[in-house]
This record gives C-alpha cells, structure tokens and sequence, in this order.
C-alpha cells in the first residue's frame, strides 16, 4: 500500500527537515510504502541539503510554486499533483513545523483497517496556543457551526484514500478551505483524537486575521446555507423582539449582513481559484531521495 505525504512549506526548512526525520522514525514499523511530497510555496530562504539517511521513506520530491500562493493552495497543488502524477492509495496531507505530530500517523493509518474507503481526521483534542487564541478558536467554531450547520473539529492532518482525493480535487472549494472542502465531500468521516504539537522553531504563525480568514473560508464552502440560515435566524430574532425595533436591536442583524458579505468576497476568491487550479503554477519538481 502506498501512501503519500503532503507538506507545505515556506521559508521552513529547517522544521521541514526536522519533520523528516520525525516522520522516518515514526513509520520504521508500519508496513507500508511512504513517500513524501513537498510543496515549496515560493520560499526566499536556501534550501539545505539533507544530512541524514531517511531509510524508512521512499522518496521525497519537492514542487516548487513560482509564486507564494498560500497553504490552502499549497495543498490543493499537491493533491492534484498526486492524484495526476503519483501511484498512492492513501494521502497523509500534514504541517510542516511540527505542529502536526508525527507520531500520530500510527493511528491514522490503523484506523484504515477498520474504515478503508474512509478519510480518517485528527480531531483536535489540545492546543497549544495561548489562552486569549483558544478563546477566539471557540467563538469561530461556534460562528461556523451556527452559520453552516457543520461541526469542523479536525484541520489539514488527516488520511485521505484516493476516492476522497479525486472528489477534492474536483472540488473548487478545495482552493480556498482544505477542512471545508472535506466536510462538504465527505460526510462519513472517521476520526483519532489528535494533540496539536508545539512548532519545533519560532512561535505559531496563525494569528488572529489568519483566523479570520480561516473561519471565513470555510464558511465561504457552505454560502447556500448561510444564507438560508442568516435568513431563518434573522427573522427569529426580529420576532422576537418586535414590536421595540431600535438601531441597538438591528446590530446583530447588520453583522449577519456583514458576515454574508464577507463570505460572498471569499467565495469570490475561490472561484479566481479554481480559474488557476492547474499545475502549472509549479515551476520544477526537485527529487531529494
């Protein structure tokens, strides 16, 4: 069985490198043929050399974009990219900073005996972020889960067989929100529970607008239920609190159209994305091992 392993990266390598060999000590007794897929997203800093023998992967290619084009792309590159180019049955897409624990992959791909034809996600049961971020990371999975009647507990760390794979990559939405795009194609999902790690150098880059725009994202993938829903709440809560209408009263209604809004700017942008999904955004492919 073939299974590859997907990693953006920018301006990283030295968390790249690290991972490599966490992930090659990792898998030393799992029985299966893994390789690893690099997505350089138009790094400015040298790549080093590798120094040391990754004996338990097969190979390691890197795709190197001509441009940045951000993470949510980086993945989707790559999993177009295997799913045209790579033999595989199975794609482990993961961070590349160490915040995805390589260890975890063990019960990622024992949980295929039992789901097969299942992707398997790594629902988060930790953070390891700051107090005031876990806080804000609540309020954005109850936003999206109040706006699109989806629950999202799991990120990009996830084993997607190539059923899943092709679906994704024949998704647009898969351009703008990898965990969006997965829940909206995939429905029957199994799961681990999954530690987020702490970056093996420097301090978390998901920040606060980074968040946003995450939140958005993914709420962006299910516009037709958010409007539907905005639409529903609305005139509960207007019914609610007729007939004492006041400016105060419609702040939360104005937020709504704030928010649908926001989400119609996202959708837009996934749409210039999938205009540009091709591989050709990739300027040369580099074979480490």
């Amino acid at each position: 069985m073939k299974i590859k392993i997907l990693i953006p990266i920018y301006n990283d390598w030295k968390s790249a490198f690290n991972l490599l060999e966490n992930i090659n000590s990792a898998v030393l007794n799992l029985k299966y043929d893994f390789s690893v897929i690099i997505v350089n997203d138009g790094s400015t800093e040298t790549r080093p050399e590798i120094s040391k023998n990754l004996n338990n992967i097969k190979s390691v290619k890197v795709l190197n974009m001509k441009e940045n084009q951000g993470h949510a792309r980086c993945n989707a590159t790559g999993l177009k990219y295997i799913f045209e180019k790579e033999e595989f049955d199975y794609v482990i897409p993961m961070d590349g900073d160490g915040e995805d624990r390589p260890e975890e992959i063990k019960q990622l791909v024992d949980n295929l005996g039992y789901n097969p034809n299942k992707p398997v996600v790594g629902e988060r049961i930790k953070r390891s972020e700051g107090i005031i971020f876990r806080l804000c990371y609540f309020f954005h999975k109850i936003i999206s889960y109040t706006f699109t009647g989806e629950s999202i507990k799991f990120g990009n760390y996830t084993c997607l067989p190539k059923s899943v794979v092709k679906k994704m990559v024949f998704e647009k939405a898969t351009w703008s929100s990898f965990s969006g795009s997965l829940a909206k194609v995939a429905k029957d999902r199994a799961s681990i529970p999954s530690e987020r790690g702490i970056r093996y150098f420097g301090p978390s880059k998901m920040s606060f607008k980074n968040l946003i725009i995450h939140s958005l994202s993914i709420i962006s993938v299910f516009k037709i239920k958010v409007l539907v829903r905005s639409f529903f709440f609305s005139i509960i809560y207007l019914f609610a609190i007729n007939p004492n209408i006041s400016l105060i009263t419609l702040i939360p209604i104005l937020l709504v159209i704030i928010l649908i809004f926001a989400t119609f700017i996202v959708s837009a942008r996934e749409k210039l994305n999938e205009l540009n999904n091709s591989l050709s955004n990739i300027s040369n492919i580099d074979k480490l091992i």
